[in-house]
């Protein structure tokens, strides 16, 4: 097997070009227009967001995850973790390149499994930009337990009706159409007995009860939402996929969802350790300075091999989905790296924001959004304790006892092998 770290030049390029144009282009719209990135674009907005996105295509870097018969580039995960590890300090720069979510993973199961009608219907705006869309999954009840999922969606003639109440719901302020999974075959398993259908978000009966968000987000100003389907009809060629495929469906949008959120964690985790290091180069206390310090130096040196070991993990599991184009045989490694990224999120931004002081935890730093990011990504896309019990699985796979009273390395009884072994000889 063979290993190689380097980039091509072109492609090396490309990553230079997205670093200077968000560093000094998209930067200014997250100090500007903090929690903007997904509203509808107003006077004021509109002609700037539209030239830096006219200016990302001109770079042939719109929607990199989409192949070019979609218009994107058909990079692979390497490459788009890559990107994504370069973004992932800025809310509005995914927006800006059009791999925001849930708006790629809807649209890379929409072309995957969508019919001509719902792509261009569907596909085509998400792909242009036009507008933005809701993934409709988890329920009050059941979180991510599709097991215990009770929204149905039942046959009437031509049309399925869709009753039930779903939580979270992603983007649902500024959604114009919402992908939701149903129960429609409640006799079957729950993982062949659902079903995705395509909404739009201004169908009668579909309602948002309450709109919320994530730590340190106003009342009612989140973006996510709890929402009533109160005898929502749609079509019959609303489903989206075939019947019952939900749940495969779901898989295949989050598996290189976790990767992306993982390199993203892994660009907003260097940036905290530069801040530490020049925090620690820059202050002075008890005669010298905080660099210095044993216990600061100690927590730098577990920052960076933390955030290294993290790195080089992530990038080893996109470059599986891309040996193998095999989500399920990858499995073990993105719920690893996705149990992991809360955790390396966590210590890192602490220690980073802790070295700050009273600075660190003031408005006036960027630590608050960061560190309470580790706490939402060790929910979303299902939480830590899920993956963490499928990585067991997957190492517990194919394993069997100990063939007697001892472990097969018991030392009494290796050494009595070895000496036989060398009888015979």
């Amino acid at each position: 097997m063979a290993w190689d770290f380097s980039t091509e030049p072109e492609f090396e390029e490309k990553l230079e070009w997205i670093r200077e144009f968000r560093s000094e282009r998209i930067e200014p719209l997250d100090l500007l227009y903090p929690g903007r990135a997904y509203h509808p674009l107003d006077d004021e907005l509109g002609p700037v967001v539209r030239s830096l996105k006219q200016q990302v295509r001109d770079q042939g870097l719109w929607a990199p995850h989409l192949g070019p018969e979609l218009g994107g580039r058909g990079f692979g995960q390497v490459r788009l973790a890559l990107i994504n590890e370069i973004l992932g300090t800025s809310s509005w720069a995914p927006v800006i390149f059009g791999t925001a979510a849930p708006d790629t993973g809807n649209a890379e199961i929409i072309a995957r499994y969508g019919t001509e009608e719902q792509k261009q219907r569907y596909l085509q705006p998400l792909l242009e930009g036009e507008c933005f869309s809701c993934f409709s999954m988890t329920e009050p009840q059941a979180g991510a337990d599709p097991t215990l999922f009770t929204t149905r969606a039942v046959r009437d003639g031509d049309e399925w009706v869709i009753t039930g109440r779903k939580f979270f719901s992603s983007n649902a302020r500024t959604a114009r159409f919402v992908i939701v999974m149903a129960v429609t075959d409640p006799d079957v398993s729950p993982y062949k007995g659902m079903s995705m259908f395509l909404v739009p978000s201004d169908t009668p009966g579909l309602r948002v009860e309450r709109h919320l968000g994530t730590l340190g987000e106003a009342a009612d100003e989140g973006m996510h939402a709890l929402m009533s389907y109160d005898g929502v009809r749609v079509p019959g060629d609303a489903l989206l996929g075939g019947e019952g495929q939900a749940f495969v469906i779901a898989q295949t949008r989050l598996g290189g969802g976790r990767v992306h959120h993982a390199m993203r964690v892994v660009g907003q985790c260097q940036k905290a350790l530069d801040m530490m290091a020049e925090r620690a180069v820059s202050r002075e206390t008890q005669g010298s300075r905080l660099a210095d310090k044993q216990l600061v130096q100690a927590d730098l040196a577990d920052s960076y091999a933390q955030l290294a070991q993290f790195r080089l993990f992530v990038l080893y599991t996109a470059w599986q989905i891309d040996q193998y184009n095999d989500y399920r045989r990858v499995r073990k490694d993105i719920a690893a790296i996705k149990f992991l990224t809360p955790k390396v999120l966590h210590d890192i931004v602490y220690r980073s924001m802790h070295l700050h002081g009273a600075l660190g935890v003031s408005n006036e730093m960027p630590f608050a959004d960061m560190w309470t990011g580790a706490a939402v990504m060790a929910v979303v896309d299902g939480p830590t304790e899920v993956h963490k019990i499928t990585v067991a699985k997957e190492v517990l796979r194919g394993r069997e006892a100990a063939p007697g009273l001892w472990p097969t390395e018991h030392l009494p009884a290796r050494r009595e092998w070895a000496r036989k072994q060398l009888e015979n000889m």
